[in-house]
């Protein structure tokens, strides 16, 4: 295991620890941790650009389309 799996098994298990108040089970990796302690979550919207913390003149969206035919 990679340092970086090993971070991210050591947060799944510390995260599965702070859940269910016990060790995670032997030979469980991060996967299916993570994976167990998630599926039943209800899901929810997502919506990335709400946010207390961005204004709305700091937001940029995609580049309008141009119409060539006004160009000349």
């Amino acid at each position: 295991m990679d340092g970086r799996d090993h971070r991210i098994y050591e947060e799944a298990a510390a995260l599965w620890q702070a859940l269910y108040h016990e060790p995670p089970p032997p030979m469980t990796d991060a996967s299916q941790m993570l994976h167990i302690i998630t599926r039943n979550l209800c899901e929810s919207p997502y919506e990335r650009l709400r946010s207390p913390f961005l204004r709305p003149s700091t937001i940029a969206g995609p580049a309008q389309p141009t119409d060539d035919s006004q160009l000349g």
